[in-house]
């Protein structure tokens, strides 16, 4: 059985992981769309025609399930793509169900590219799950390209976050959500 495992980047690679330690027998193929890595600020449109040359890809190599392990394409072309191929098609959701449950009297807050934050689909989860209103959600235009540099930890990524962060009162928030793939890799930086 091979499963598709598609990103715009390098952010999958961590869903690629935990897929391998599921599903070991499983046979695997990742697809990163480095020719139009970051889809943080494309168009929808754009964003579809990208998800479905790559499930396209996927599907020819004979992927029988794909996983789109980004949170972006998820939100912009997940519904595409379920109509269009005959075969299972996953997606990304940020936790944010789990972190609403968890927060106290606290805020959450979801950090995600603009596609994300702007997309019906994350709109459509708070309105779900979120009805005391204690989600924000904040745009992170600027980490997915430092991460496609493998750039985790720097100073220039520390500056980016403080200044980022800077007009909230961070102490409000007892939860941060990672609302992309690739913000995985900023964890420790995040702390």
């Amino acid at each position: 059985m091979k499963i598709g495992i598609f990103d715009s980047g390098i952010g999958g690679i961590t869903v690629l992981h935990q897929a391998l330690l599921a599903l070991p027998q499983a046979r695997f193929l990742y697809y990163a769309d480095a020719d139009h890595v970051p889809y943080g600020e494309k168009t929808r449109e754009e964003i579809v025609r990208y998800a479905d040359e790559a499930v396209g890809f996927l599907a020819r190599r004979g992927a029988v399930a794909v996983v789109v392990a980004c949170n972006t394409a998820t939100s912009a072309a997940i519904g595409f793509l379920r109509g269009k191929y005959r075969f299972p098609i996953l997606g990304m959701e940020p936790a944010v169900k789990p972190a609403v449950q968890t927060c106290g009297d606290k805020r959450v807050m979801v950090v995600a590219t603009p596609v994300t934050v702007r997309q019906d689909k994350l709109r459509n989860l708070l309105k779900r799950v979120d009805r005391t209103h204690t989600v924000d959600l904040l745009a992170l235009p600027g980490l997915v390209p430092l991460a496609e540099r493998g750039e985790f930890d720097s100073p220039r990524v520390r500056q980016y976050l403080e200044r980022t962060f800077a007009p909230y009162d961070l102490s409000r928030y007892s939860v941060l959500v990672l609302g992309c793939t690739h913000f995985n890799y900023f964890k420790d930086t995040f702390a």
